[in-house]
């Protein structure tokens, strides 16, 4: 099947900054984790102006009214996860178990959520629409080795917390084929704690939204038409940046993200696989990756799955792999 390139760069902007070289639980620069696209709940907010609780986007869409719009809200919601040792019949936690020669660590995951609102045309949007996001919490134990026979059994508690929130869609006619689409995440979980790990729980992480109009096309807010430059220059965007995405010169499909984009961005060919920071070179983060040490490898594997799928496929390149990293010339431009 041939790979989805807007699948590819909104996966890339879903986890950027997920977990960071040297991808251990103890480095310091991983002890403050989740830092992009947070949508907190707002009491949260209140207290702390920095962490927004809403996420707003405006687009241009040039359109007929009755062309329908589609929107996909993807964030990770913060998985906590438990090691523990089987004492018995119950489960103790622990910092740290060993199982069957393997490590767990205790520490936090993710999972992946993606709420997706029903086509609607933009004629219907211009009273506007607004749809609920709820997730409730849950609990899932992963059972470590055998709990009947072994002294070392044990289990990976993994618990998440209630969400909720709102996305509210609305269409303003700017002409007679020209809209001004606007698109906002709010998230309005009840909390009443004072601890920003604990917020982190109940917060929509790595917010961004998909926008897909198949019968329409969006306008670069970047490189707009003459015509359009006021318009596009008058939209308001809180905590993203909307790009057109898919292949260049297609404009069915925009990627409100909350990092800084070009137009149309894409994953190097290059690339052996994600490795959660593409503001880095892969070929530098996988180079140092091999120069860890057995130690910190086995850290490395213990912190996160994704991170242990990250050692082994570094591991596994092979030399003709390792050479297509470095090297490589996109275009040649003329310096001013």
């Amino acid at each position: 099947m041939k790979p989805d390139p807007i699948r590819a760069i909104a996966d890339a902007v879903l986890y950027e900054g997920y977990i960071l070289w040297p991808y251990r639980r103890s480095a310091l620069k991983n002890q403050r984790r989740f830092t992009f696209g947070g949508v907190y709940p707002p009491a949260h907010s209140a207290r702390h102006p920095d962490d927004p609780a809403r996420m707003h986007a405006e687009v241009l869409l040039e359109a007929v009214p009755e062309a329908e719009v589609e929107v996909t809200v993807r964030f990770l919601h913060v998985v906590e996860r438990v090691a523990a040792r089987r004492v018995g019949e119950q489960l103790e936690p622990v910092d740290e178990l060993v199982v069957g020669g393997e490590r767990h660590l205790s520490w936090e995951e993710a999972i992946e959520r993606e709420l997706r609102a029903p086509a609607i045309s933009l004629q219907a949007l211009r009273a506007g629409r607004r749809q609920a996001l709820a997730i409730a919490a849950g609990r899932e134990i992963e059972p470590l080795g055998d709990a009947a026979a072994s002294e070392e059994g044990g289990a990976l508690i993994r618990t998440w917390r209630a969400l909720a929130g709102e996305l509210e869609l609305r269409a303003v006619a700017l002409g007679e084929r020209c809209w001004r689409l606007s698109a906002t995440v709010s998230n309005t979980t009840p909390f009443d704690e004072r601890d920003r790990q604990r917020a982190l729980e109940q917060t929509f992480c790595s917010t961004h939204m998909l926008l897909h109009a198949p019968q329409g096309g969006f306008v670069s807010l970047a490189d707009p038409p003459a015509e359009l430059a006021q318009a596009a220059a008058a939209c308001r965007n809180v905590g993203c940046w909307p790009v057109p995405v898919g292949e260049r010169g297609r404009r069915e499909a925009m990627l409100c993200s909350p990092l800084i984009l070009e137009d149309y961005p894409r994953i190097a060919p290059e690339s052996p696989g994600d490795l959660f920071d593409g503001g880095e070179i892969d070929g530098l983060l996988v180079l140092n990756i091999l120069t860890l040490t057995d130690e910190e490898k086995a850290e490395m594997a213990a912190s996160d799955p994704r991170a242990r799928e990250i050692l082994e496929r570094t591991e596994a390149l092979s030399p003709e792999q390792l050479m297509a990293l470095h090297g490589t010339i996109r275009e040649f431009g003329m310096v001013r």
